[in-house]
């Protein structure tokens, strides 16, 4: 799922209406729970987290909400039930609300879901996993051929299964909060509230600004082995308290220190085929220190996740203390042979996931102000301490309490 940083800062919305085209992607909210569990025609609502934008213009306001209902909702279906079958669910939004007026018409589909372990396709029908496929099942089936080898130690290992991991649950269920990618399949004519103002400010004295952001170190080092890792993409001005409340508001969970349980708790989540809210994150330093505060953002599955690791700086900025950050969005995973543990990948497009904190946080109205600075002397094209590539044109956002 893409995200884009909108330049907040003194934006008036225009009055005339406006024909926003056909392919036109609107990032949203669910604001209520739907699930395959659950007969098709269940009222779904959500909000635009990020505004949308036209000919430089922005004409949907974020925080609109839109309307609609389920459809083509189906349970998944096991072998043992006549032939397996993944659990499907469609989300029709029809309506998009209008705070000055009546509702209008909207077409649209669901392009893609934020950290999902489902798949979408190009009609936005969302398919679930298929059951025999999941790790759980795979363990399942080698006990089975143990057990018929050998069924005492069959018997054990099932015991263990059974008291250690919990049954994948197949079925599609999106609680409040999950994001999704929409797009419009006709022409949406809208005419915006007139002279709607964002409340997001400049961030001010601007030259001072920059000095203090080119200040601050822009890489991470990761503790072991000791390599370059992670950039540094955003910086946060206030309390630890407005900060901690903040990534709150916006769905964001604390991750659990790195130990042997974390561990434990993460195999049990990629078997299960679960989401993990408070997973560990390995540990990366800046200036010799491990980051003071750590967040993260999953949906249904550990192997995605939004993350972002923050560190106390020295300096402080109109009489608030200064923090710098390095965010990534984990896209995938796989087993490192050589740290005996669990590692994602990440999308290289690392200003994405700088959008998407900065969207995120300025949609809980916690930020009052915005900036994005240019910084000297920032690689534009370099590796994490895993290999990943890190691309990024080298600014650093800024957000203040």
């Amino acid at each position: 799922m893409r995200a884009y940083l909108v330049t907040y800062a003194f934006i008036v919305i225009s009055a005339s209406a406006a024909s926003i085209p056909a392919g036109t992607e609107v990032h949203v909210r669910l604001l209520t729970e739907v699930s395959s569990n659950k007969p098709s025609g269940q009222i779904v609502r959500a909000a635009v987290t990020a505004p949308v934008f036209l000919n430089g213009a922005p004409v949907i306001s974020a925080r609109t909400e839109l309307v609609g209902k389920t459809a083509d909702a189906h349970t998944a279906a096991t072998a043992d039930q006549g032939g397996e079958q993944p659990a499907t669910l469609r989300i029709n939004f029809s309506t998009i609300e209008n705070s000055s007026g009546p509702g209008k018409p909207l077409s649209c589909v669901v392009e893609s879901i934020d950290n999902a372990r489902e798949t979408v396709d190009q009609t936005g029908l969302i398919v679930g996993i298929t059951p025999s496929q999941t790790i759980e099942a795979r363990i399942d089936q080698g006990i089975g051929k143990l057990s018929a080898r050998n069924s005492e130690f069959g018997q054990l290992l099932s015991g263990i299964e059974t008291a250690m991991v919990k049954k994948v649950d197949p079925e599609i269920d999106y609680q409040p909060g999950v994001d999704l990618v929409l797009k419009l399949t006709q022409p949406l004519d809208w005419a915006p509230t007139a002279a709607a103002q964002s409340s997001v400010a400049a961030i001010e004295p601007s030259d001072a600004l920059v000095r203090v952001v080119n200040g601050e170190p822009f890489r991470t080092v990761a503790e072991s082995p000791p390599k370059p890792s992670d950039m540094t993409n955003l910086m946060f001005i206030g309390t630890e308290e407005q900060i901690q409340q903040a990534f709150r508001d916006a769905g964001w969970s604390a991750s659990e220190r790195l130990s042997e349980n974390s561990k434990i708790e993460t195999a049990r989540a990629i078997i299960e085929s679960r989401g993990y809210n408070e997973a560990p994150m390995s540990i990366l330093l800046l200036d010799g220190r491990p980051p003071d505060l750590t967040f993260q953002k999953q949906n249904n599955t550990f192997a995605k996740r939004h993350h972002i690791r923050v560190w106390r700086r020295p300096d402080t900025f109109n009489g608030k203390p200064v923090w710098v950050a390095a965010a990534t969005h984990d896209t995938g995973i796989t087993f490192s042979q050589q740290s005996k543990t669990f590692t994602h990948g990440i999308d290289p497009d690392i200003d994405n996931e700088r959008s998407k904190v900065v969207n995120d946080l300025l949609f809980t109205n916690d930020a009052h102000a915005l900036a994005l600075v240019d910084r000297s002397s920032i690689p534009k094209d370099a590796s994490n301490a895993t290999g990943d590539k890190l691309i990024t044109d080298g600014k650093m956002a800024v957000l203040e309490f």
